[in-house]
């Protein structure tokens, strides 16, 4: 067994952390979905796919270090939102927190030595960098659209708002 007790108790947190976020932002997607929004929905889809894909590489990672999977209930998501605003800014406020917990594993998985588990969170770290930069680009043209959403969508379609790599 590569992983010890600690650092999995730990990673399957953190895989429903993960499930977590994902179900957050099916949540968000929806409700620029019922607005017309079909552009900002998919965004958030497709983040949604991204976080449930992130879970799984987690929890494959358990199962090839020897550990054993055991995912955690998961809250229930914010259903509701006043604005577009409010709703981006719980996406990125939940990918700071994020960035918090990898940042935590990471700490973990220094102080116990496990340099396996530290190579594997390396790619997380990264993506986290290009997750809050993301959802910071997005609120910024968020807040400055105002109630004007169509601009935000216009500027997605036509790629002028900084996406993932």
């Amino acid at each position: 067994m590569l992983i010890n007790r600690t650092i999995n108790l730990a990673l399957n947190k953190q895989v429903g952390n993960e499930l977590s976020a994902s179900i957050q932002y099916i949540e968000i997607a929806s409700y620029f979905a019922s607005d017309g929004l079909n552009i900002l929905a998919s965004r958030f889809f497709k983040q949604a796919e991204e976080e449930r894909e992130h879970a799984l590489r987690i929890v494959k990672y358990i199962i090839d270090a020897g550990g054993q999977v055991e995912i955690p209930s998961i809250p229930t998501p914010k259903s509701s939102f006043s604005s577009a605003v409010e709703a981006v800014q719980l996406a990125l406020d939940w990918e700071k927190e994020v960035t918090e917990q990898i940042n935590k594993l990471m700490a973990l998985a220094i102080k116990e030595n496990d340099f396996i588990t530290q190579n594997m969170l390396n790619w997380f770290l990264n993506e986290q960098l290009e997750e809050v930069s993301s959802m910071e680009n997005l609120l910024k043209l968020v807040q400055k659209a105002g109630t004007n959403m169509i601009y935000v969508e216009n500027l997605i379609k036509n790629g002028d708002v900084g996406e993932k790599s």
